[in-house]
């Protein structure tokens, strides 16, 4: 009987521990049939667990500035995907679309930066598309 009670701990003990993991991953956030493209300036490149973040100001017709934060994947996916950590210089100018917050916040999900060169990286780099998050 000792056995089992062990053997149980043993097996849902690491299962408990993810959950919280998956809840974590949830993308109701954005508005997934939106995108909103946005020309602007890099002015901070995170790259950290669990996932990396572009920070942009844009400018709008009138000159108001908004600071754009824009989630990507996590530093591993993003690599495998032909991003860096050294890929964004503040100063830079890009083309973002995203996925914008549901709520009209500046924040948004990454769909693909056209870097300073010209170059192309979807969400998970050369040009894939952005999966969202699994829920």
């Amino acid at each position: 009987m000792l056995h089992k009670f062990i053997g149980m701990i043993l097996t849902a003990g690491p299962l408990m521990l993810t959950v919280p993991l998956a809840a974590h991953h949830g993308g109701a956030s954005f508005d997934v049939g939106k995108e909103l493209t946005l020309k602007g300036t890099v002015t901070e490149w995170v790259w950290s667990n669990p996932h990396c973040f572009l920070k942009i100001d844009v400018k709008d017709a009138s000159g108001s500035i908004t600071h754009w934060v824009i989630e990507t994947q996590n530093p591993t996916t993003m690599t495998q995907g032909g991003w860096s950590r050294r890929m964004f210089t503040p100063g830079d100018a890009v083309t973002v679309t995203l996925q914008p917050y549901k709520n009209g916040a500046p924040i948004g999900l990454v769909r693909s930066v056209v870097l300073p060169s010209g170059r192309k990286l979807g969400a998970g780099g050369g040009g894939a598309p952005v999966r969202p998050p699994e829920p």
